[in-house]
């Protein structure tokens, strides 16, 4: 274990945000657990004192014997405080992508491979989590922190704590494991249609459906056109179809950053909303970035690979 220096050992930022982000999972010991009275271990100590005023003043012996006896209850606490985090291993488990605004959740994995179960322990992010670990056992807990913009999320210090086993001290420790997640834009709302175009050979665009005879009517999907929609079957409250042509040709569309309106922003939670709705009609689409393309494709592999782009560009 690599020795820090008397400064560094010091520093106010490691009670707070920990050592430096790592990937690699981190074992408590008496270099990262930092220990405080708190609020009942102060009362506590101030009624010894009390106690042991009284023994003085009055030179009672039983009063110093209890004094002594409350002494060392009180001090005995430090140690159980400092055992009910020693010795626990905490590792970063696998984060889900999410779009900007909603919570991004960061799983942790605790590993207790001592033989000292542990009461209590409590996880903070932006909120708190309690579980209790048997000894030689391990757990997993999902921390929430909520996003604001897209692109990489990063959770911070995560701190782990316990009051074990009277409430007298708290001992915490602040980790940092390099949790991050991707984050999505947010998606436009749904009142824009996919593009379209007559050709496929523009390079963007939705491709029309033909107008042949009709042979059918299927469930509808995002980017039927309105025209095809079966308004009987909708007003007699039998759900949302769409009817088919014969001659209809495969569809393929490009998504494209010039089709979307309005600044960045806008423009990339538009073709995010495209991107979702392309992947729910089925339809084989492309995206095209300033910079950088997604050739056409479908599937859930496909979609990620969009929706990363727009998170990252």
């Amino acid at each position: 274990m690599s020795s820090i220096s008397f400064n560094e050992r010091w520093r106010r930022s490691r009670f707070i945000a920990g050592e430096k982000a790592t990937d690699e999972s981190v074992a408590l010991n008496h270099r990262r657990i930092f220990i405080l009275p708190t609020q009942r271990g102060l009362g506590f100590l101030a009624l010894n004192l009390l106690l042991l005023l009284v023994a003085f003043i009055y030179n009672n012996n039983l009063a110093y014997l209890l004094t002594f006896l409350l002494a060392s209850v009180f001090f005995v606490t430090i140690l159980h405080s400092f055992n009910s985090l020693s010795g626990l291993v905490l590792q970063k488990g696998h984060s889900k992508p999410v779009f900007a605004e909603e919570p991004a959740g960061f799983d942790i994995h605790i590993n207790n491979p001592t033989s000292i179960e542990r009461h209590n322990l409590q996880l903070t992010l932006k909120k708190t989590a309690a579980l209790t670990l048997a000894a030689h056992n391990k757990g997993l807990v999902t921390l929430y922190s909520t996003t604001e913009k897209r692109g990489w999320h990063e959770a911070g210090a995560v701190t782990i704590a316990s009051t074990y086993p009277l409430g007298l001290f708290r001992a915490w420790s602040p980790v940092r494991l390099n949790l991050k997640v991707l984050v999505y834009p947010k998606p436009a709302g749904a009142d824009r249609p996919l593009p379209e175009s007559s050709s496929l050979q523009s390079g963007q665009g939705f491709n029309k459906n033909g107008a042949d005879d009709f042979y059918g009517i299927h469930e509808y999907q995002a980017g039927d056109p309105i025209k095809h929609i079966h308004w009987k079957a909708f007003a007699k409250g039998q759900g949302l179809f769409s009817k088919q042509y014969g001659g209809e040709e495969p569809t393929e569309i490009w998504l494209a950053y010039d089709a979307a309106a309005g600044h960045v922003e806008e423009r990339l939670s538009q073709l995010c909303r495209w991107v979702i709705d392309a992947d729910r009609a089925g339809i084989d689409y492309g995206l095209s970035l300033p910079g950088h393309k997604v050739t056409p494709g479908q599937g859930p592999v496909h979609s990620q690979k969009c929706l990363e782009a727009l998170a990252l560009f």
